[in-house]
């Protein structure tokens, strides 16, 4: 597989677009766009074909265009980048990968770490009732009309659990250039990161399991670069042609196979240094909600977030266990510019996972508790399709059990939400909520046999049923 490994990657950007008459947005995009007052611009436009063939006849590899940034990633050695720079619609080449020695691999994979311990029973119904999602499942809202988006490293064998519902997966999209079978020996990433949103077998029930879905490959297996993050850019800007609603991303980046790319935690994480960044707030700006992992380098030398989980208007999530107790690994926030981040948690600690064999698994990392917030999300929005991301990432916000304050140590942010009551509330855009008891952690109480949930001075079983 290394050797299919192609090098010297550059991102080139263009001048101008000269054509402007045809948004590349398909008709559910476009209705979307319409239905919350979004106006279509200059991104929405195609890269200039003509600059592209002439790349292309130049000897240049077209891996992907960007609609956004109006340039492309490609593959070329240093000498054909020093013509392409002359060229007068080429206004940048950037390399963004090189020869360097691949040094975090898919076995140091950052954001992909995790821990599967044993098989286990329905514990499903504990990690949802903690941010109270099952009655909003049993008020008969679980994502349906919800379009999501997963992008992850590898999806094997998703395309063939029994799981999984085939025809709720509308497609799929490799960004990558180091893989031929994309269900194949990708990495089991991305396919546990699905299961916790669609997932439905004995013991296991998902957070989101009547929306239908994409599933993108940004990831590349042994190399870690910035082209990396352009793949992903690519997947954003896919989404949001195909009409998503909810993008999910359990990745990250901070390091590089050469360290002159390596990010800087106190000024890079601001939201508008990085190009996957800045594309996570404009998915977010053109009507998508974006869930980022927060990360899992709490308890390293690096300890914060990485990028995108610093943009704007998006949602970054920490980790907690089934009693709303912070991850220790759980990269914390804030961002470099001073925002909350993350903004809110779920379960990132032995969270119940279906592997590709389909067994019932536990793993940790914020890569699974942010399709689980995700999944809320999709489900909460089935409940509110007259609704915009903004308003279902304010609802979310709000409901989370310490705002409007937050975490003193930036591990959880403003919290752990609560489905039930973001359903409830009043459209929240605008309106501040001041909230008093309120402020107590959910905890686990047993009680003989029994499982039981507090939060808010209240009680609730495991089917988010208040009992006192």
């Amino acid at each position: 597989m290394l050797a299919l490994i192609l090098l010297f990657a550059y991102f080139v950007s263009f001048t101008d677009k000269p054509d402007s008459t045809n948004p590349q947005l398909s008709a559910r995009a476009v209705e979307q766009r319409q239905k919350w007052g979004i106006e279509t611009d200059e991104m929405d436009y195609p890269v200039s074909p003509m600059y592209i063939d002439s790349l292309r006849r130049m000897g240049v590899l077209i891996y992907h265009p960007s609609r956004w940034f109006n340039g492309v990633t490609c593959e070329m050695d240093e000498a054909k980048a020093a013509e392409v720079q002359a060229l007068s619609f080429v206004t940048e080449v950037e390399m963004t990968r090189d020869s360097s020695s691949p040094l975090y691999g898919v076995d140091k994979r950052k954001m992909t770490a995790w821990e599967s311990t044993r098989e286990i029973g329905a514990w499903t119904d504990e990690q949802l009732a903690l941010y109270n999602l099952i009655p909003l499942h049993e008020a008969g809202f679980e994502g349906q009309g919800i379009l999501m988006s997963v992008c992850d490293i590898g999806f094997s064998n998703a395309n063939s659990l029994a799981g999984f519902r085939p025809t709720q997966e509308l497609g799929h999209f490799d960004f990558t250039d180091d893989a031929e079978d994309f269900y194949g020996s990708t990495g089991t990433h991305g396919t546990e990161c699905l299961s916790t949103i669609t997932g439905i077998q004995e013991g296991f029930y998902g957070a989101a399991t009547r929306a239908d879905y994409y599933l993108m490959r940004s990831e590349e297996i042994h190399t870690e670069s910035p082209k990396e993050m352009d793949n992903l850019v690519a997947a954003l800007e896919k989404a949001d042609s195909l009409g998503v609603n909810v993008f999910s991303v359990s990745l990250g980046y901070y390091l590089f196979d050469n360290g002159e790319w390596d990010l800087n935690k106190t000024t890079d994480l601001d939201g508008r240094t990085t190009r996957v960044s800045r594309a996570a707030t404009i998915a977010a700006r053109k009507g998508m909600l974006v869930c980022v992992s927060a990360g899992n380098e709490g308890n390293k030398p690096w300890g914060t977030i990485c990028a995108p989980a610093d943009a704007d208007s998006i949602l970054t999530v920490g980790a907690v266990d089934t009693d709303s107790i912070a991850g220790s690994f759980s990269s914390y926030g804030p961002s470099s510019d001073g925002r909350v981040k993350p903004e809110v948690c779920a379960v990132g600690v032995q969270t119940t996972v279906i592997s590709p064999d389909g067994t019932i698994i536990t793993g940790n990392g914020t890569s699974f508790a942010t399709p689980l917030m995700a999944g809320l999300a999709a489900s909460l929005w089935s409940a509110l399709p007259d609704e915009n991301a903004m308003q279902i990432r304010e609802r979310i916000i709000r409901s989370a059990h310490l705002y409007p304050g937050h975490d003193a140590n930036n591990k959880v942010g403003f919290g752990i939400p609560d489905a039930w009551e973001a359903y409830r509330m009043p459209d929240p855009m605008g309106v501040e909520t001041v909230k008093t008891e309120e402020t107590e952690k959910p905890r686990k109480l047993i009680r003989g046999e029994q499982v039981l949930i507090i939060r808010h001075g209240h009680i609730y079983n495991l089917a988010g049923q208040r009992v006192e």
